[in-house]
């Protein structure tokens, strides 16, 4: 069965994405899906990876002969097992070892334990959904269930009632085991690099601020203007969804992200004042330049990421892992191996969850350190009086 996904943007700048069938209609279920998220005001990027993973689920179906309506509980295991068995068309972005399969006769690395949950998710949510508009009348297929293991973990959201609360820690019954994978920044002598072969202000501005003040790169496109307070020397990241290409923050947390590091302001300054094109009428900073037919357009995520990976192709540091968001990952280990505190630097980035910021003490937790080198002096002493 050909199913595929449709992506197109309105003259308004909205983003519709389509589920279609091997005839090139609309999925009218997933279609009413869709636009419920878009109406709980849900990412572009949210809308289409949902349109993905459940594009995945409509070719189970295909392959079991089942329809959404006749999808139940006892088919959620045949499920995690077919999604274990599909070759993932993306390269991986790790350097580990990974399990291969073939897809076609060539080889293929299989969807990552991530992806699968993800995807099992995303069919829970479809079925939730379909459960409130009234469309579904048995329980979720992808079946929850009561967790007080999780109620016991400190380190886990709790609810704003804590325990007067009806809310009640649940895990889904079906799920693939995930590593907790660290961070990886960048070190001294990558960032030198880096930043030794960026070839314009423009580009030079963007690194700084994701490296110096840890924005994201849907946070760095989209800033404007007057977001920037250079006597004050800082930012303010504020929450928008109306970019011309799609860029967005994350987090709907806005904040100000001080930059006292005189570089990422100056290099700013540098790049409004010179070379950013004069005669545009666009507010957001970044835009193109040059003097194609795409002049004085934003720049979007794709122009990002092209102009990062021919820089870290011409400083010799290309590598999976090396992405733009790496950037942000650095300036968040340098804070934390500086001294700064979880809840502060939990601000500083826009996290909504502290475990977001916990991340970054597994990376270099300086008390971990400083037990450590205790007890290397504690073995050091004991061995002087033997």
């Amino acid at each position: 069965m050909v199913v595929r996904v449709s992506q197109r943007r309105g003259e308004n700048g909205t983003h519709h994405v389509e589920l279609l069938d091997e005839d090139g209609e609309p999925i009218e279920v997933v279609a009413g899906f869709l636009r419920f998220l878009a109406a709980r005001d849900c990412s572009p990027n949210t809308l289409v990876s949902y349109a993905y993973d459940l594009r995945h689920l409509w070719r189970f179906f295909a392959r079991r002969g089942l329809t959404w309506q006749e999808f139940a509980p006892r088919d959620a295991i045949p499920l995690l097992e077919y999604l274990r068995s599909v070759p993932s068309s993306r390269p991986r972005q790790r350097m580990t070892l990974t399990v291969v399969t073939t897809d076609a006769g060539t080889p293929a690395t299989k969807l990552a334990a991530t992806t699968v949950n993800r995807i099992l998710a995303a069919v829970s949510s479809f079925y939730e959904y379909l459960i409130l508009a009234g469309r579904l009348d048995t329980a979720n297929p992808i079946e929850k269930r009561p967790d007080p293991a999780l109620a016991r973990v400190s380190e886990r959201h709790q609810p704003f009632m804590g325990r007067a609360s009806r809310q009640r820690p649940v895990r889904r019954a079906v799920r693939v085991k995930t590593v907790q994978r660290v961070p990886r920044p960048l070190d001294e002598d990558q960032v030198t690099k880096l930043l030794g072969v960026l070839r314009c202000l423009r580009d030079r501005a963007i690194v700084l601020l994701m490296l110096q003040g840890g924005l994201r790169p849907g946070e760095v496109l989209g800033l404007r203007l007057e977001d920037v307070a250079y006597g004050r020397r800082r930012v303010v990241v504020r929450h928008r969804d109306d970019h011309p290409k799609g860029a967005r923050s994350k987090s709907r947390y806005e904040r100000v992200v001080d930059l006292h590091e005189p570089e990422a302001l100056a290099t700013l300054s540098a790049y409004v004042m010179s070379e950013r094109p004069a005669d545009g009428d666009s507010p957001l900073i970044f835009l193109v330049g040059g003097g194609g037919r795409r002049r004085q357009e934003p720049l979007g995520y794709d122009g990002l990421v092209r102009m990062f990976s021919r820089a870290c192709t011409r400083a010799d540091i290309r590598t999976p892992w090396v992405t733009p968001h790496a950037l942000r990952h650095t300036h968040a280990t340098r804070m934390w191996e500086g001294g700064m505190r979880e809840l502060a630097l939990q601000k500083r980035l826009g996290h909504a969850s502290a475990e977001s910021t916990r991340i970054y003490t597994r990376v270099s937790d300086p008390a971990v350190v400083a037990e450590y080198n205790r007890a290397l002096g504690a073995r050091a002493d004991d061995g002087d009086v033997g």
